[in-house]
């Protein structure tokens, strides 16, 4: 079965370039060698409303999964959860465990110093009914979990080392669980000196030789300079691990006989555009 993914990314910051999203980088990457699909990610700006109408749009389309980042602070951007509240009509509440969690945190930030928990401070413990709150071991807000209409919501924060920890300790289990017949395999093929539209009518032909096989191109420093180089990038994802493997060392063979195949037809046209 296929572990259906969806990333939602809460930020004016990564809208406006102030901020770069790793978190949808290194979630994808992580999500992928568990053997999770993720099918789509969605950057939305820091409005309840525009919230609220993503997360309907995302359950119509059903995926298993769906991770958010952002928006879970204590400062008056921090809407995410006021945007679940809306979207599924669920009443904002103070927490008991997320409060426990919160109180816990500042604890040990304060340490033996008097603290207050400001509303500031109390907004990261109000949840939506129905959620449950999850530990952030290193920062504050904590994560929090719920499921509206059979699509589970893992609700992160997003300062990448708290999202990082919290998906690790959380969520990993899970997709490793539920995408247990997937095994994703993939390696890099490097090639100087050619054009990307030299190996397209190759790549065709490996695919078309190897079933379930996806080969992405990658330019590097721009075509036609002295340093120019391709990337080639072969994935793949099979029920047994020995066959993924396999499927692209065929690949790789098939793509290296291409390249021996055309080397001297390319040749002149190589010296031509490499000066």
């Amino acid at each position: 079965m296929i572990y259906k993914i969806e990333l939602l990314c809460i930020g004016n910051e990564l809208l406006i370039g102030k901020t770069l999203n790793t978190n949808a980088q290194w979630l994808s990457e992580k999500i992928t060698k568990l053997g999770g699909e993720v099918r789509r990610v969605t950057i939305i700006e820091d409005d309840v409303k525009t919230i609220a109408l993503t997360l309907k749009e995302i359950v119509r389309r059903k995926p298993n999964l769906v991770i958010t980042t952002g928006g879970l602070g204590p400062t008056f951007d921090d809407k995410t959860l006021q945007g679940f509240a809306k979207a599924f009509d669920r009443k904002l509440r103070l927490d008991e465990a997320a409060l426990k969690l919160v109180r816990s945190r500042y604890s040990k930030v304060f340490k033996s110093r008097r603290y207050e928990l400001t509303q500031p401070r109390l907004k990261m413990a109000m949840l939506p009914k129905g959620a449950k709150a999850i530990q952030n071991p290193v920062g504050t807000a904590p994560a929090v979990m719920l499921t509206n209409n059979n699509v589970d919501f893992l609700i992160l924060p997003g300062v990448p080392t708290e999202l990082k920890r919290i998906f690790n300790d959380n969520i990993t289990s899970l997709i490793r669980k539920k995408s247990a017949t997937s095994y994703f395999y993939e390696t890099s093929f490097r090639i100087n000196g050619l054009l990307e539209s030299q190996i397209a009518p190759l790549i065709d032909e490996v695919l078309e030789e190897i079933n379930q096989l996806y080969i992405k191109s990658h330019a590097q420093t721009g075509e036609g300079n002295k340093e120019a180089f391709l990337e080639l990038h072969f994935t793949t994802k099979s029920k047994k691990q020995k066959t993924s493997e396999n499927r692209i060392m065929q690949a790789l063979i098939l793509m290296t006989r291409l390249l021996s195949k055309h080397k001297i037809e390319w040749m002149n046209l190589n010296r031509d555009i490499i000066k």
